[in-house]
């Protein structure tokens, strides 16, 4: 545990969208948000762009993006959503109801200078730093760190109790940034057994899905079934229906039959579609050596802010066989 404490730093993991922030005086304004994705979303988030005059020029944050709902007192995820697809006047209306908060955790640029290749350490030293000389305040969020086991276990045991926290997420301290890569150097720690998996094939049809069939790349990059779900809500239902695309040709599971129930030969009546999309599981801990779930799965949510790539990989196993 001592080597661990001093190798490594955890912050609190919470329920939103990542997002990197930068500061410039150019004709684009003074803040741009770029989603996981790549594309630009200051526009969803008016009043962010608002409080920007607090922010120096020449910052790029790496930060998660949440939201309040007033009228539960809470963060919302669900509120997120609705403001990460608004424009306009609409996006002006939901951030009176449902204002944003961006919660920072890393520094990549700060006065214009980068700090990719320094150590996490450093980093967050220059981050608090920047926090405290600007006495940065609401939006604004300096995310809590400790390198104190004790604290860490507190925040897991108490935190992830509040609405809107997931879990930890553990740092090395002497890593650098490295910009578009999945860092395993940062392990996150979910009290529950919420974890991410793929859609690659439903049951029903693409405007009334029922099931889904979900799968995870191997280390070879090979999308393997890991399990299906449970029975979908009907709200589920439409929400995935909106996003669902048919198969294109050469789809990794062409071919293959998928059963109903782990250890079964009943055969599922699926459709392939394109393996894009990231969904919030619950599942117990019933999973076979190939990494396949043996009892059937439960969909929590889409994850439009994640990739596949966002994907823990499973251990392998057949191709064609899945719970």
């Amino acid at each position: 545990m001592a080597s661990w404490r001093a190798a490594s730093r955890q912050s609190r993991k919470f329920d939103g969208h990542r997002a990197i922030l930068f500061t410039s005086a150019g004709p684009e304004g003074r803040l741009l948000l770029q989603a996981r994705r790549g594309s630009l979303i200051q526009d969803r988030f008016p009043d962010l762009v608002a409080a920007a005059e607090q922010l120096p020029q020449g910052l790029v944050l790496d930060g998660e993006l949440v939201v309040w709902d007033t009228a539960t007192g809470r963060l919302s995820f669900e509120a997120l959503q609705r403001r990460a697809a608004a424009r306009g006047c609409t996006a002006t209306a939901l951030a009176a109801k449902s204002p944003a908060f961006f919660i920072a955790f890393d520094a990549l640029q700060i006065d214009g200078i980068e700090l990719l290749a320094l150590p996490y350490a450093e980093r967050r030293r220059r981050l608090e730093v920047l926090f405290t000389a600007r006495t940065l305040t609401a939006p604004w969020t300096l995310c809590p760190m400790t390198t104190d086991p004790a604290k860490a276990r507190e925040w897991l045991e108490d935190w992830t109790d509040v609405t809107g926290v997931e879990g930890l997420v553990v740092k090395a301290l002497n890593h650098r940034y490295r910009p578009g890569a999945r860092d395993r150097a940062w392990t996150k720690i979910r009290r529950g057994s919420t974890a991410e998996a793929i859609t690659g094939a439903i049951t029903g049809t693409l405007t009334r899905p029922q099931l889904l069939i979900l799968g995870r790349h191997d280390r070879t990059g090979r999308l393997r079934p890991i399990g299906r779900t449970v029975p979908l809500r009907p709200a589920a239902a439409r929400e995935l229906a909106e996003h669902l695309t048919p198969a294109a040709v050469g789809h990794p599971w062409t071919g293959a039959r998928f059963t109903s129930a782990w250890g079964t030969r009943d055969v599922l009546d699926t459709i392939l579609v394109e393996p894009d999309l990231v969904a919030e599981i619950g599942a117990d801990t019933s999973v076979d050596r190939g990494g396949v779930y043996r009892h059937p799965i439960r969909y929590v949510r889409l994850r439009l802010d994640a990739a596949v790539d966002d994907v823990p990989r499973c251990g392998g196993g057949p191709a064609a066989t899945a719970g």
